[in-house]
């Protein structure tokens, strides 16, 4: 796991010296065990080509320094990720004559490229984003994984392009352009994330998921390699050979793969049935107690921990539990901005990083639980969605008065059927998907935020212009089915763009790595591979993991309804951070607040604060752009919001 750097650039266009050394320093938390760079020009001397490499040592601890070049081919690589196939492909490789120097993989995607050209992208199995010169076409070729487990940020210098790990890397080269790209800003108020290829750098885009890119003579091209399977209809898989089974198999060899590694390792453990049979998986294949971990709050009503140590306790793993406080969760919320350079869409990041942060202690790679859910539906709204057609048509006085009204009087606890009743109601995927987890659909923003643009520009693209249309293709599903539909959305947008953003962000601000068992493409494909009915049984969410790990967990954790990892904001924004909240909003010191119109900001806060409706959602959105933004402009501690964070800080306002 490491973080790379580096561009192709027109020799008048190079930066000056040490820029290449700030870009690996920025993303020096991703690989602080090793550096490396190199420089090289063209034959004919217009290109200059750099790499920069941070490594954080997980396999072949002695050799895998990068950047990593093949005397005979003259092609050179800088990688970050996981591949689990490596000894598979190296043995076929050293079949047909390749020899090695090193046991790392990294070797191995090189010597695949060399050998198979840009498909071998097709060939690797497991976590990635790298760069590779070619030598012989003088040219790069950009990589990232199926899911977009691994990031790779990449943007134009003139006819150059220079590539990142993170976007904070980009910004250390002198003169990339840092404007707000608020095309991505009125996305953002919608999704709650950005949504790729965009960021919210105008300059800046996300190479996406299951795509490469080269850049060769000036031309820069993006490709497609990988289309989750949920973007047609299911398979003709016999049902009759036990799905359950064959899941059960290959959740086991995901796992078990997984588990390949020279450092200590453990996993994340909430207690819920995912990051669970995550943990019942790796006992089988481990010969000494896993190491878990578990984050918690003090308020019981939103802490897991009892769960995840009942789990703990039934396979004896040494358990670790951490306890966060409200006043830890703010005052990291500055550095954690820093980390993401985007905003903190979920409040969970915080407890996450600070969780990475206690494991790191103790291992140096976790198994997590992450992608079940998008991949098996296990969540309320998949098994909302095959409704949404039969809701819309009813009349409009029964679906927009008579249901809303009742609901609207309904408890807080109700508040997913008014999530349901607000996306149902939408009858567009394009606005319906995104409403599901999002903040504001789009009648809400406009009225919230009558001055943002309200388009869906690519700006960042810098005229590339088939990177466009990945902005529609997570609603590009050609399935029959609704399910399908909405989890290909998951899987396209979702998934990538947030939840597995955030891991990584979380996990590498830590310098510890993450593996997600449940990604595995085969297992993935399998599961899009038999009848709805498999993911979702009437009520029964996730139904195919739960018959596939029966016999495995314990029923309490079985049959438990989902939770989620819920962050107790509703209670701060009404209570120790009203105050703060609301100057950060409102006061002269906010660089958001024209966006806004003022009536309408006002009504958000004013019906949280009372009470009468929550906006934790919402504001949090509101409150994470606006501290981003300040960071942006380089306020620092001498502005209004810059003090308030150092309150935060030392707990002043919690």
């Amino acid at each position: 796991m490491c973080g790379i750097a580096g561009w192709m650039l027109e020799t008048g266009r190079i930066p000056g010296p040490g820029v290449l050394a700030r870009m690996t320093d920025a993303i020096a938390h991703r690989g602080p065990d090793d550096h490396g760079y190199s420089e090289h020009g063209t034959r004919d001397g217009r290109w200059h080509v750099a790499f920069g490499h941070r490594r954080l040592s997980i396999l072949d601890l002695e050799g895998g320094h990068q950047p990593l070049a093949d005397s005979r081919s003259g092609n050179e690589i800088v990688f970050n990720g996981e591949i689990y196939n490596y000894r598979a492909l190296r043995a076929e490789l050293e079949l047909e004559g390749f020899e090695f120097s090193t046991r790392s993989d990294t070797e191995v995607v090189l010597a695949a490229y060399t050998r198979w050209g840009e498909a071998c992208v097709r060939r690797l199995e497991g976590m990635f984003a790298f760069a590779i010169w070619d030598a012989k076409r003088e040219g790069l070729f950009l990589g990232r994984d199926r899911f977009g487990k691994k990031p790779l940020f990449v943007t134009r210098i003139g006819s150059g392009i220079a590539f990142a790990s993170e976007i904070k890397s980009l910004l250390q080269i002198p003169g990339v352009e840092t404007s707000v790209n608020e095309s991505a800003v009125w996305l953002y108020l919608g999704y709650r994330y950005v949504p790729g290829p965009m960021t919210l750098f105008e300059s800046i885009f996300k190479l996406p998921p299951g795509c490469v890119a080269t850049f060769i003579s000036g031309r820069f091209t993006v490709e497609r390699f990988y289309f989750p399977p949920d973007r047609q209809d299911a398979t003709a898989v016999s049902v009759s050979q036990d799905p359950a089974r064959e899941f059960a198999r290959l959740f086991g060899d995901a796992v078990d793969k997984r588990m390949v590694c020279d450092v200590p390792f453990g996993a994340f453990l909430s207690g819920g049935i995912d990051s669970s049979a995550v943990v019942a998986m790796m006992t089988r294949y481990s010969d000494r107690p896993i190491e878990t971990f578990s984050v918690g709050f003090q308020m019981d009503e939103y802490s897991e921990l009892d769960h995840a140590r009942h789990v703990a306790e039934h396979f004896g793993t040494n358990h670790h539990e951490l306890v966060v406080t409200e006043q830890e969760m703010m005052s990291l919320l500055p550095e954690l901005i820093g980390y993401r350079d985007a905003p903190v869409s979920e409040p969970s990041d915080i407890p996450i990083y600070l969780l990475s942060l206690h494991a790191a202690r103790h291992v140096k790679m976790v198994l997590t639980g992450e992608g079940s859910d998008e991949t098996l539906g296990g969540y309320p709204k998949h098994r909302f969605e095959p409704w949404v057609g039969a809701y819309q048509m009813l009349p409009g006085w029964v679906r927009r008065g008579l249901i809303p009204g009742i609901v609207s009087r309904l408890p807080y606890r109700f508040r997913r059927a008014r999530t349901a009743l607000q996306a149902m109601d939408l009858e567009l995927p394009a606005d319906r998907y995104p409403a599901w987890f999002g903040a504001l659909p789009p009648d809400q923003r406009r009225r919230l935020a009558p001055g943002s643009a309200a388009t869906s520009g690519l700006a960042a693209c810098a005229g590339t212009r088939k990177l466009a249309e990945f902005l529609n293709e997570p609603f590009a599903s050609t399935a029959s089915s609704p399910l399908r539909q909405l989890l290909y959305f998951d899987q396209t947008s979702w998934l990538p763009d947030n939840l597995l953003e955030r891991g990584d962000r979380m996990t590498m601000a830590a310098s510890i790595e993450a593996r997600m068992p449940f990604l595995d493409h085969h297992l993935v494909e399998f599961a899009a591979s038999v009848p709805d009915r498999f993911r979702i049984r009437g009520n029964v969410t996730k139904f195919l993991l739960r018959e596939s790990v029966r016999e495995l967990l314990p029923r309490s954790i079985l049959d438990r309804p989902k939770v989620g990892f819920r962050v107790p904001v509703n209670e701060w924004f009404k209570g120790p951070m009203r105050e703060y909240l609301a100057d950060s909003l409102t006061s002269n010191g906010s660089v958001t607040r024209r966006l806004y119109d003022r009536d309408e900001l006002h009504r958000y806060i004013d019906e949280h604060v009372s009470g009468r409706v929550n906006h934790e959602k919402v504001l949090w959105t509101l409150l994470n752009l606006e501290l981003w933004w300040q960071a942006q402009l380089g306020s620092g501690a001498d502005s209004g919001v810059g003090r308030r964070l150092a309150e935060a800080r030392s707990g002043g306002v919690c």
